[in-house]
């Protein structure tokens, strides 16, 4: 009898530290687990939770996008490292004579006395406004 009464209460011990079953339940916060750049143990890497909603085409639009923006700024880098090494286009850049290496390199092309006249940096903004816009138009993410 003694021995029965420490036996059960063993196995009532043993019980209580075994690890409980739970439901496995699916949340939209898991909804991206699969995808290419999720590592364990965080998972997807969403700090500011834009794709916490599991919509499927918002997220593949802004991974669309963050490529598309991370080329662009691979060819800006690149861009700064040719003019820095003295490689400029030849000609004139304006019609008052001034070629295009009469200005600094980097931020001082934009800011400075030897800066791009404002009309040209307007323009810059609006040659990218419309190449975002019309030319590389967002498509199939896929």
């Amino acid at each position: 009898m003694k021995t029965t009464a420490v036996l059960t209460s063993l196995l009532a011990t043993a019980s209580a530290f075994a690890p409980a079953k739970q439901a496995s339940t699916t949340t939209s916060l898991r909804a991206f687990e699969n995808e290419i750049g999720a590592q364990e143990p965080l998972g997807l890497f969403d700090p500011l939770n834009l794709v916490a909603d599991g919509d499927e085409e918002k997220f593949q639009r802004l991974r669309y996008v963050e490529l598309k923006h991370g080329r662009i700024c691979m060819l800006a880098f690149v861009g700064n490292l040719v003019t820095r090494a003295g490689i400029h286009l030849p000609g004139n850049i304006d019609l008052d004579g001034n070629s295009f290496d009469s200005y600094p390199d980097g931020l001082a092309a934009l800011f400075g006395e030897d800066a791009i006249p404002g009309a040209g940096f307007a323009q810059i903004f609006l040659l990218i406004g419309c190449l975002e816009t019309l030319v590389m138009k967002d498509g199939t993410y896929t």
